[in-house]
């Protein structure tokens, strides 16, 4: 992933002292100590719970709301090379300076890069931090080290700048949103100017039951059932390790090559109300499973969430216990009395 831009901005903070900002005066020149820790930073950002939408526009911004007239307001001014880089990214260090002041009591290195992949070009940003360590050193002794936590990244962000640019998404920008620290994470997206434009674990939900839809519809046998699942669930994680949508059209003919077009157009039949690209939310994949049995010309499949509340399973008695029946089964069942 070639590196266009990158810098680091300290923010010092012990305690009850105002947070101080130490600039960098330049961007750090390329190297492979660098081009590594992306691929680090990378990935830990992928695996943090994030929020995902869009800038501010006008008629969205609240008071206090930073919005286009700061972040991406500087950022257009960068791209045309209005705005240099060190600039840019000093006018957010300050600005973060003061919201970090505002809730944390740690000191954090900002770091944003800019960076293309293939066609598309993104910024990243991350306050992170230090945790003491220790390494051996050449004389094979232990020796303290201090090092980045790249897990414990308070604040970071990832806008993709070419989605952005072009207009045709409301997701291109994501950000972290931590369990707890309300204020902090409201303030964040306050100084982003980002506004949520899609629920991650909504739409994975609704996407699970749409395919769960669909395997009752085609009346799958088990082991296509299995198949399929897998399939899913492998590409969306896929998906959610490289920080990129599901995209329904390729998971539509990856789950049936033969008819590609298959589950998309269930999809837009049945009207799920999904965007044609869903942000992955790995803990909601994580828990999705298909319990499917076929024996003595009976067939059951259900989704895994299912078990404990709608199906029961007596494990004592082994029976399997529906609690609500499907109404079309429930029909056929009443024609039979």
């Amino acid at each position: 992933m070639p590196i266009l831009n990158a810098i680091v901005h300290r923010i010092e903070k012990s305690g009850d002292t105002p947070a101080r900002l130490l600039p960098a005066s330049a961007p750090l020149p390329e190297s492979e100590a660098l081009e590594s820790m992306l691929e680090g930073l990378t990935r830990a950002y992928h695996a943090k719970n994030k929020a995902w939408g869009h800038f501010a526009e006008s008629d969205q911004v609240d008071e206090g709301n930073a919005g286009p007239s700061a972040l991406a307001t500087e950022l257009t001014a960068y791209l045309e090379e209005q705005h240099d880089f060190v600039a840019l990214t000093r006018d957010l260090a300050e600005r973060l300076a003061r919201l970090l002041d505002a809730h944390l009591s740690v000191s954090g290195d900002l770091m944003v890069l800019d960076t293309r992949f293939g066609d598309a070009r993104f910024l990243t940003l991350a306050v992170l931090h230090h945790r003491e360590g220790f390494a051996i050193d050449d004389d094979l002794q232990p020796t303290p080290a201090r090092q980045l936590n790249m897990t414990q990244m308070s604040l970071a962000a990832r806008l993709d700048i070419s989605q952005w640019q072009r207009g045709d998404s409301r997701q291109y920008l994501s950000w972290s949103r931590e369990r707890g620290g309300k204020a902090l994470a409201e303030g964040f997206a306050a100084l982003l100017g980002a506004v949520e434009g899609v629920d991650a674990p909504g739409e994975t939900r609704t996407l699970l039951k749409a395919f769960s839809d669909y395997v009752e519809q085609e009346d799958l046998p088990e082991e296509s059932s299995r198949e399929k699942t897998e399939t899913l669930v492998d590409y969306a994680s896929e998906q959610a390790s490289r920080g990129e949508p599901i995209t329904l059209e390729e998971l539509s003919g990856l789950l049936d090559e033969q008819q590609p077009k298959a589950f998309y157009d269930h999809i837009r039949n049945a009207d799920y109300g999904l965007s044609p690209e869903i942000p992955p939310d790995r803990k909601t994949l994580n828990q999705f499973k298909r319990f499917t049995g076929r024996a003595g010309g009976v067939s059951i499949s259900f989704d895994s969430h299912l078990l404990g509340s709608s199906v029961e399973y007596d494990e004592t008695s082994d029976r399997l216990i529906i609690k609500q029946v499907p109404k079309q089964l429930k029909e056929q069942l009443k024609g039979q009395g």
